[in-house]
């Protein structure tokens, strides 16, 4: 119901109309009704008999209407439009019913437009239209009302009206108190009928019903339903408010809103939003492939969410922690493409060389032929950069038919990158492994760990430590994420890890891994990778064609050999890019159609030649030998130098040398002393001799134990006054009882010793294997001797000729030597005990 404005009239109390008696509502329904009446047409409202109603005109027909009837004898009839948006209205836009009505108030408005206060006195049925203009004019005919029949039953129905009415009042908090005891001292069943009928918040056309029924009791039944059922809605508006506390701040107030009218669009059926919302995940989730203990997590966050104020900060995290569940592939599986000829020729295809790796892959994809299903293995690739470890990872994935996720470890410090976060802090997200699964879709992916040994660690956590679990066959069937707190199957994903030092890999998570080392690359290996690979590649990204440039194999060769001094490609393909470069731009300006590149061209593009195939530092002195040494990038030889002076016996050592290497140094001099017999050096040579060894390029540190043959050498050499030949270089670790022991990286050892011209290689007997993997072709013209024990080897390396005789060159006057045998110190006394 609305507010019951109809006793005032223009809000003042001194002309208020008081209510009509029973009498009084009687001798209306019975006055006298003209036979012609101008006609008003009404929009949104109805009038009915005795009821007051302020009405603003603005319609030109209905001023002039208005007008006309103020100053004659203010009857008009009232009617109601069927279409409120009709500006115009002709005789068939209105209802046939209406009501006569006297013009009791006529106020003048500043905008020209005019409001009238009417009261409704009895009902009228139109006749026929007699004018039109300037307003409507009607036949009508009175509506006889009937007689009110049984007393009682009316009088029943009135006091349910009553008290349906005051029950409205008393549940709406926009209804005066006062508007109860007005409806109690209504004492006309018509008028109560009426009155009620005016103020209900129903539409036009029930309204028009209830002025057209013509039977009291019919009416009276009508009102009564239109009161129920504004009871209800205010009943079950009073129920929400009752739930929730009266002193509400800005948010709880939002929140009852949203539920007030939540609560009443599922009554009347017509939920949207929110509830649209959830059934669509709900349908997303029947149709998403789900482990049992992730459905019934998927179930429990859907009624959680349904029960949130979509307003609230819990409703989002739901929502985001519900869509990462649904768009985890938890059982999505890629069919692998299990046809081995096919995957032999993708490896080929895309990679020279690495035959270990690729055998591995194959029988990877043979037993899981044959098996149908299996874990996957965990690979760490390791070796210098630009040998092809990433890559390989994309071939692989190609080959299986699988996606291909790579991820980046360099610098990661946070174990939240792996695990995830919690969900209780802000911004909370899962870890890159079920972001990587996420991404690619399936849950069985090829996942590459690129630079597993950069990681580090700091107060956020280890994330290596978090790997375990990923990286562990016997584990990663249920890694749990932080965020999801869900077992997560990972033992279908084939996880690569890629390294460049294996040492900076902590030991239990290399232990997890199946390790496969991808070694240098051999010239011949090089000159068919720039041939097949790096040479298309830099036509296609310099712009150029195939037919406007060429590398000659002599010009390749070149380039490898005296611009670039690494294990892997990456500078060769650089290199190659430098004089594709300078191609385009002789073919952009016109200067040439296209270069073929020889060997005597290449300066002109690379400038002078930055490294020499000849050993150049090497010396015709005792002292020298020829080291072979491992880096990042690929093997190098090493120059290790020995010199001797007057002094105390002290051993020096410089060129920025690791404590490894120092104490090669130091064993290797206790092995001379122990054998100087067998070499023939005086004693005076550790007595009265300081000998210095320094390994030039001191900007750079070395370490390792791999140079121990290489100091002996140099210093029995320089003992000995024995040269070194020139043509022999040596690798391996020596003992304090002369023997041998393997060390790594031989194969960039060797090349590196067959790009400096070296002609003989010493090796440890037990590095003979590492030489078996090498192909025999890019070992030609180099010849690889085993040894086992240190005096196997120094009469091999060095001459037999000595250029001094230890014995006088190592010899001290006796002038020189104090009372204790010891050389004299220039400005220091001695003191004889």
């Amino acid at each position: 119901m609305t507010h019951a404005s109809y006793l005032l009239v223009d809000d003042d109390p001194e002309q208020s109309i008081p209510l009509p008696t029973a009498a009084e509502e009687k001798a209306m329904s019975t006055s006298n009704v003209p036979e012609l009446l101008p006609v008003l047409a009404l929009r949104n409202t109805v009038l009915f008999p005795g009821v007051v109603l302020p009405i603003t005109v603005g319609r030109d027909t209905s001023l002039k209407l208005v007008n006309d009837a103020f100053g004659n004898d203010r009857l008009i009839g009232v009617v109601a439009q069927r279409n409120a948006d009709v500006e115009s209205p002709e005789p068939s836009d209105l209802y046939e019913f209406g009501a006569v009505a006297v013009i009791l108030k006529l106020i003048k408005m500043p905008d020209g437009s005019k409001s009238i206060v009417i009261q409704g006195k009895r009902r009228f049925r139109i006749k026929e239209f007699t004018q039109t203009e300037p307003y409507f004019l009607a036949s009508v005919e009175p509506v006889i009302e009937e007689s009110l029949g049984d007393s009682v039953e009316i009088e029943a129905r009135m006091r349910s009206i009553k008290e349906l009415a005051v029950q409205i009042v008393n549940l709406s908090p926009n209804l005066p108190s006062e508007a109860a005891y007005a409806i109690q001292n209504i004492d006309s069943p018509a008028f109560l009928i009426h009155f009620i009928a005016s103020n209900l918040q129903i539409d036009v056309d029930d309204k028009q019903k209830l002025l057209e029924t013509l039977p009291m009791v019919d009416r009276a039944e009508l009102v009564m339903n239109h009161l129920n059922q504004e009871l209800q809605v205010l009943q079950l508006s009073e129920e929400i408010r009752s739930r929730i506390k009266s002193d509400v701040d800005q948010q709880q107030r939002e929140y009852l809103l949203r539920q007030q009218m939540k609560a009443i669009q599922d009554e009347l059926g017509e939920s949207e939003g929110t509830a649209g919302e959830i059934r669509d995940l709900r349908k997303r989730g029947e149709k998403k492939a789900l482990p049992e203990h992730v459905r019934e997590a998927f179930t429990r966050e859907l009624e959680k969410l349904s029960r949130s104020n979509p307003a609230s900060p819990e409703y989002a995290l739901t929502r985001n922690y519900i869509d990462w569940i649904l768009d985890t592939p938890w059982l999505d599986f890629s069919k692998d493409l299990l046809d081995l000829k096919r995957a032999s020729k993708i490896l080929n295809e895309d990679h020279y060389g690495l035959e270990q790796v690729k055998q591995r892959i194959l029988e990877y994809l043979a037993v899981l032929k044959l098996k149908g299903d299996m874990k996957a293995p965990i690979i760490c690739f390791y070796g210098p950069p630009g040998v092809g470890k990433t890559s390989l990872g994309k071939s692989i994935a190609r080959a299986l038919g699988r996606k291909f996720i790579r991820m980046s470890l360099g610098g990661i410090r946070d174990e939240a990158e792996i695990r995830g976060h919690r969900r209780t802090y802000v911004g909370a997200l899962p870890g890159r492994i079920v972001q990587g699964l996420k991404k690619a879709g399936t849950a069985n992916p090829v996942f590459m760990l690129d630079e597993v040994d950069k990681l580090g660690a700091d107060f956020r956590g280890d994330p290596s430590s978090a790997l375990l679990e990923v990286l562990d066959p016997e584990q990663n069937f249920a890694f749990n994420d932080h965020y999801l707190e869900l077992d997560c199957d990972l033992s279908n994903v084939l996880f690569i890890a890629t390294a460049n030092y294996l040492e900076m890999i902590p030991a239990p998570l290399r232990d997890r891994m199946e390790l496969i080392e991808i070694t240098g690359y051999t010239l011949h290996e090089k000159v068919m990778i720039g041939k097949r690979y790096l040479i298309p590649r830099q036509i296609d990204r310099n712009g150029l064609r195939k037919d406007q440039f060429s590398l000659a194999d002599n010009a390749l060769r070149l380039i490898i050999e005296g611009y670039t001094r690494e294990s892997g490609v990456r500078q060769l393909e650089r290199t190659i890019g430098a004089v594709a470069r300078g191609v385009a731009r002789k073919v952009a300006v016109g200067e040439s159609d296209g270069e073929t590149v020889a060997e005597n061209d290449v300066e002109s593009y690379l400038k002078a030649r930055k490294y020499v195939s000849d050993v150049a530092e090497r010396t015709e002195v005792p002292g020298v030998a020829t080291g072979l040494a491992w880096t990042p990038v690929g093997g190098d030889i090493l120059f290790i130098e020995a010199s001797v002076s007057r002094g105390y016996g002290r051993l020096i050592l410089t060129g920025q040398l690791g404590d490894v290497m120092k104490e090669s140094a130091q064993a290797a001099l206790s092995y001379v002393k122990a054998t100087a017999d067998e070499w023939k050096i005086p004693k005076s040579a550790f007595k009265y001799w300081d000998v210095h060894i320094h390994i030039p390029a001191g900007a750079i540190p070395k370490d390792g134990p791999s140079a121990g043959v290489a100091l002996l050498s140099a210093l029995i050499s320089i003992y000995t006054q024995r040269r070194l030949r020139n043509s022999v270089a040596m690798s391996g670790e020596i003992t304090l009882r002369g023997l041998i022991l393997p060390v790594g990286g031989i194969k960039e050892k060797v090349l590196a010793a067959k790009r400096a011209g070296i002609k003989k290689v010493f090796l440890p007997e037990r590095n003979q294997k590492d030489i078996d993997e090498i192909k025999k072709s890019a070992l030609r013209g180099l010849k690889i001797v085993y040894v086992k024990r240190m005096d196997e080897v120094v009469d091999m390396v060095l001459e037999t000729r000595s250029l001094n005789n230890p014995k006088t060159y190592f010899a001290v006057p006796e002038d020189e030597k104090n009372n204790n045998g010891q050389l004299n110190q220039p400005g220091v006394s001695t003191t004889v005990a």
